[in-house]
């Protein structure tokens, strides 16, 4: 089973680096299912329902997200009714939609996914990712040996401790959030895929995918501002994940980083 893993697709370029790109890979890749992480779709900030099909229409079988979610009130019922489209798992009981789902593609290919949000230096009080994991896979772990999970947290040491955490016990753990990608992609000892973070979909000429000098501006005058998401230098990065489904192992993890050029351009 071959699994593409897309980091936080940023705005409008992230979304159509995702839509141009995608098929392709799927095609060339012989990739059985998509997994993007959608909470910066709409605007670089949040994900509205435009936002999520646009994703999905472009090849994309399950969307992840984390704490910025919440930015785009639409979505809310959205996320009850469309069970593909994940919100962190350890946000408190009644929140709208959920954290996990028992994912069906062809030939009875099984995949159990799991989105939790980290807790240092994030900004929401949520509740313990990693007894949080552990709770779904007592109740829903039988579904599926392949069994992937995105961490959506800022500090790589919370990312690194929930890959030795679960390895052996799913198929993948990678990081989401920082837009920054890492090169410290293998396959844990007992046969866990992990990466501390995919990157994004978006332009890098960029401070994490938005006006670089917006950004700068803010750290030397300490004022608020409006966000713009650049337009400069877009690039599609996540990593391609190779599963032997019959036990849940992964047997490779390869980075991508893939430049997407404007139409016309």
């Amino acid at each position: 089973m071959r699994v593409l893993l897309l980091g936080d697709v940023v705005g409008q370029p992230g979304r159509r680096a995702v839509r141009d790109l995608v098929p392709s890979l799927i095609s060339s890749e012989g990739i059985d299912l998509v997994i993007a992480n959608a909470e910066n779709a709409a605007g670089g900030m949040g994900v509205d329902v435009k936002s999520a099909e646009e994703l999905f229409l472009g090849g994309a079988h399950v969307l992840t997200s984390g704490n910025h979610i919440w930015k785009k009130r639409e979505i809310y019922p959205y996320l009850e009714s469309h069970s593909l489209l994940l919100r962190p798992a350890n946000y408190p009981k009644g929140t709208p939609g959920r954290g996990w789902v028992e994912w069906q593609g062809d030939a009875g290919l099984r995949a159990l996914i799991i989105n939790v949000q980290g807790r240092v230096f994030m900004p929401n009080h949520v509740d313990d990712p990693f007894r949080c994991v552990e709770t779904i896979l007592r109740e829903h772990g039988g579904y599926s040996r392949v069994v992937i999970v995105d961490v959506h947290a800022e500090a790589t040491s919370e990312k690194s401790a929930m890959g030795w955490f679960l390895d052996g016990r799913v198929s993948a753990v990678y990081g989401t959030h920082t837009h920054i990608q890492t090169a410290d992609e293998r396959v844990l000892p007992n046969g866990t895929a992990y990466i501390t973070d995919l990157g994004m979909c978006g332009p890098v000429d960029s401070v994490i995918g938005i006006e670089k000098e917006i950004v700068v501006e803010g750290f030397l005058t300490q004022l608020p501002r409006r966000f713009d998401v650049a337009k400069e230098n877009v690039v599609l990065q996540g990593a391609v994940l190779e599963v032997d489904e019959s036990t849940g192992k992964a047997s490779d993890i390869r980075r991508l980083r893939i430049p997407w050029k404007r139409p016309g351009a």
